[in-house]
């Protein structure tokens, strides 16, 4: 996240601009039997992290190393009080095996994190209000290397490198896969959680994408899983959720050609959301699977007097965009504030909705020397299987509305992502990723300054879920997790818990990856 809005930002990255992804569904293999239990190891006492750190060939950070208040940073500042044990910088697979050998051996909690995005803060190793104790972080950030095969079809990805970063590589080749639209995301936990992104509805989810993994299991196996090979590990990848079953160090994805990008942005007064609710649900999910977008309703300080609506999008098809946007506009009666669209290269459109136009790929990050700003946020999720009938717009709009009396909000609201398209031309059990015939993901999101309470903005999100839950029900996206949705795990994956569970009792029989919501 940056300092400016993504409306402001997509309007300025736009007007400048203005001036001057291969699907494969795989077959479902039978669950595995079940696994005799075996004892759970007994640790043999306090850790030795001299042992640690001389069986590995990447950092152990340990609280008076001079580089550890640096390193256990995540990418939100309210998770700056974690205090983790230590924090294992991989510089392998072998590494990772090595760390988990020793967590075992010692007793010695876990935290896994790779682009540090995660929304409760799991992967700090013991920030208050986490739920994690301090623990052992074994971070894959470092490794960042993405490498195109020789003829473009494919792309190696090292388990830490970001969304940019990817972006940029693929796209500079002319081959483009899709993701998300946060320069500093992981590509490695988006995909594990399924990927929804800025070209969904073409290319399908980050995880229909991939084709190979490379993953660490908790007795240190290291697994070259695809659709041929540990497919069931394969499976799970596809959208079962991140360090459930193993920690990912590689990933290899398909690419394709890059398409040329229109992306848009069409802005409405606020009289008008309702009106602007009911037209999109409705055009959104079944438009031509060339066109994605997302609807935003957001309030906060960003937006003196009243909230926003606006709904921006890609295309990729052919034809001219505003045949395809008609029936969005035809069914509001007002006109709207703002209608522009803007076309790009592939690579340009993906930095501009990850927020980097005009920056140059070393300094697209969070870190030293990076361009971008950290940001304090809260969010939560629904996952939308049907439209929104009159007092469900109204109960939506309301909840908007109240954004406008948390004190101290930078801005808060909701944004609903298009589904449909060729995401849900794949059978719901044929990836871990469940909610294929969905419309929409929902985020509610709120950001605020750094240092301040978070209760008032996580009271504020979670009393939106709340409210809309009663009309979208309980579904959630493992990516947007929340400590407090109920029934979390059925929330996340649905039908496909009970095969998930099943290979969690294989693969991890002793709960070494035991985050507050893993199956």
């Amino acid at each position: 996240m940056t300092a400016l809005s993504r409306r402001q930002f997509l309007l300025t990255a736009g007007s400048s601009v203005a001036a001057a992804s291969v699907l494969a569904a795989c077959s479902s293999p039978a669950p595995a039997p079940p696994v005799s239990p075996t004892p759970t190891p007994t640790p043999v006492g306090p850790p030795v992290w001299a042992e640690l750190s001389q069986s590995v060939k990447g950092a152990v950070l340990l609280p008076a190393d001079a580089n550890y208040g640096t390193a256990k940073l995540t990418e939100n500042p309210r998770f700056d009080d974690a205090a983790p044990l230590a924090i294992l910088e991989a510089s392998s697979a072998a590494d990772v095996a090595a760390g988990l050998a020793f967590a075992t051996k010692y007793g010695v909690p876990l935290a896994l994190r790779s682009g540090g995005h995660n929304y409760v803060g799991w992967s700090a190793g013991g920030a208050s209000g986490s739920g994690v104790p301090p623990s052992l972080v074994i971070s894959t950030a470092t490794l960042t290397e993405v490498t195109l095969s020789a003829d473009g079809s494919t792309v190696q990805v090292g388990a830490g490198a970001s969304l940019a970063e990817v972006y940029n590589t693929v796209g500079t080749a002319g081959r483009a896969i899709a993701g998300g639209s946060c320069a500093t995301v992981g590509v490695t936990g988006l995909t594990l959680g399924g990927g929804v992104g800025v070209l969904v509805r073409s290319f399908g989810l980050a995880c229909d994408q991939l084709t190979g993994v490379e993953i660490v299991t908790a007795d240190g196996v290291v697994h070259q899983a695809s659709a041929s090979n540990d497919a069931d590990l394969f499976w799970a990848s596809q959208g079962g959720g991140g360090g459930m079953l193993g920690v990912v160090t590689g990933l290899t994805f398909a690419t394709r050609a890059a398409p040329d990008v229109t992306t848009w942005y069409v802005e409405w007064p606020w009289s008008a959301a309702a009106e602007v609710v009911a037209a999109w649900q409705t055009w959104a999910p079944s438009a031509d699977n060339g066109l994605w977008s997302t609807l935003k309703l957001l309030g906060g300080n960003s937006h003196p007097g009243e909230p926003s609506v606006s709904v921006s999008g890609t295309w990729i098809g052919s034809g001219p965009l505003s045949q395809q946007i008609a029936p969005l506009l035809n069914g509001v009666s007002a006109q709207p504030s703002t209608n522009q669209p803007f076309h790009h290269s592939y690579v340009d459109a993906m930095m501009i909705e990850a927020g980097c136009q005009n920056t140059p790929i070393a300094e697209c990050n969070t870190g030293p020397g990076g361009a971008l700003t950290r940001e304090p946020s809260s969010g939560t999720s629904n996952i939308g299987y049907a439209t929104l009938d009159a007092s469900g717009i109204t109960d939506l709009i309301a909840q908007v509305n109240a954004a406008q009396n948390v004190s101290g909000m930078t801005e808060g609201g909701i944004s609903m992502d298009a589904l449909g398209g060729v995401v849900a031309n794949i059978d719901p059990s044929a990836t871990a990723f469940v909610h294929r015939k969905a419309l929409m993901t929902v985020q509610y999101t709120a950001t605020f300054a750094v240092g301040a309470d978070p209760s008032p903005y996580d009271a504020y999100v979670r009393r939106f879920r709340a409210a809309m839950t009663t009309h979208w029900q309980n579904w959630a996206y493992v990516n947007y997790c929340d400590a407090t949705v109920p029934d979390a795990q059925t929330a996340y994956f649905g039908a496909n818990l009970p095969r998930l569970t099943s290979l969690k009792a294989q693969y991890d029989p002793h709960g070494l990856f035991t985050q507050p919501q893993s199956y």
